[in-house]
């Protein structure tokens, strides 16, 4: 559920399933993220809690976290 007062773009269903696979996407940051839909890390996480289960949701945010943590590695 999305927070009290908290505004999203509005897209279309095709955007959307879009922006989920690439939230999904290991490969893919957040920045890249918000450079093609203009939204911020914390909306990300927002669309994606309302999105998916909520397991989904915590599979993928420590996922995210561990690769975050090691992405210094890869480049």
């Amino acid at each position: 559920m999305l927070k009290k007062g908290f505004r999203l773009p509005s897209y279309s269903e095709s955007e959307t399933n879009e922006f989920i696979q690439m939230a999904l996407s290991d490969d893919v940051p957040f920045r890249s993220i918000t450079a093609h839909f203009g939204i911020k890390e914390q909306q990300v996480k927002e669309i994606m809690r309302a999105s998916i289960s909520k397991k989904g949701y915590i599979r993928w945010r420590k996922r995210v976290n561990r690769l975050t943590k090691r992405r210094h590695c890869y480049k």
